[in-house]
């Protein structure tokens, strides 16, 4: 009995050691993007700065090329695509819900496996053509389209079990009143998915907040570049970080992220369900 007990408290240590290690590889970075920032020496460890200070953003702030990727280009691609993938993602997953087309489930897994299989790096040739010919190169149009209908299958996926579970009963007896199709779409389903648009939205958002790859192929002119090809403003020309004014962008750029989550944690609490709420 005490060899087992002592084996028991034994493997709840290890697994204690072990979760302790996971947890720092996650927070110390996040400790690292806090503390850095306002010191004026920082460098890739963790210190608390002794003499906490605002010059860094000061600098940061004064970088045009900076400022506007993040505040401007930035929040019009990522806005365009939320707008886009919560809009048409929608629209979309109800009506192959409530239309009874032949293969529709296997259209819609068909989607999702092309999505995930063929993904941003294997698919830019193609796509660079296309929005070539399109005569979108180096607009944030071709940025906006090119990651909406990257992130649709999937959007349309995850909004069509919110979609499936609104009872039938309540569309018919909206029809039965007099309602219209769009009436019903409007009045009666849109408000119970509203849920469910939002975490599309905040989805979308997030991926086209942090893309890197479509912008740098895309894009020619800087005025139009977003956050994540202007850091590398703060690189010198041998490619070293210059790590104060770097981590100084990179909390900046974590802010309207945070804030968008702070927003809809307050409104909603994260607690999502399809259709309506239990």
């Amino acid at each position: 009995m005490n060899s087992f007990v002592i084996r028991s408290w034994l493997a709840r240590g290890l697994l204690f050691a072990f979760s302790v290690v996971i947890a720092a590889s996650f927070v110390t970075p996040l400790l690292w993007l806090i503390t850095a920032p306002f010191n004026t020496q920082a460098n890739l460890a963790v210190t608390i700065p002794t003499n906490p200070s605002l010059a860094n953003f000061e600098a940061v702030y004064h970088n045009k090329f900076a400022m506007r990727a993040l505040f401007q280009n930035n929040l019009i691609i990522g806005g365009g695509v939320m707008v886009l993938v919560a809009g048409v993602a929608t629209m979309a997953s109800y009506g192959l819900s409530r239309t009874h087309v032949p293969g529709r489930d296997v259209l819609v897994y068909v989607l999702i496996l092309f999505s995930s299989v063929v993904s941003g790096t294997a698919a830019m040739v193609p796509i660079f053509l296309l929005v070539f010919r399109l005569g979108l190169i180096d607009t944030y149009a071709g940025v906006i389209l090119v990651m909406t209908g990257g992130l649709l299958p999937s959007a349309i996926f995850i909004m069509r079990d919110f979609i499936d579970s609104i009872p039938r009963s309540y569309e018919e007896a909206a029809l039965v009143c007099g309602a219209s199709s769009l009436r019903v779409f409007r009045d009666v389903a849109l408000p119970m998915v509203r849920p469910g648009v939002v975490v599309v939205a905040i989805w979308a958002f997030v991926n086209a907040w942090g893309a890197f790859l479509i912008p740098s192929v895309l894009l020619r002119s800087p005025d139009r570049m977003p956050a994540s090809i202007a850091s590398y403003s703060f690189y010198t020309e041998a490619g070293t970080p210059n790590l104060t004014l770097l981590s100084a962008y990179a909390f900046l750029y974590t802010i309207p992220v945070l804030v968008l989550y702070l927003i809809v944690n307050w409104r909603f609490g994260f607690r999502f369900f399809g259709g309506i709420k239990s």
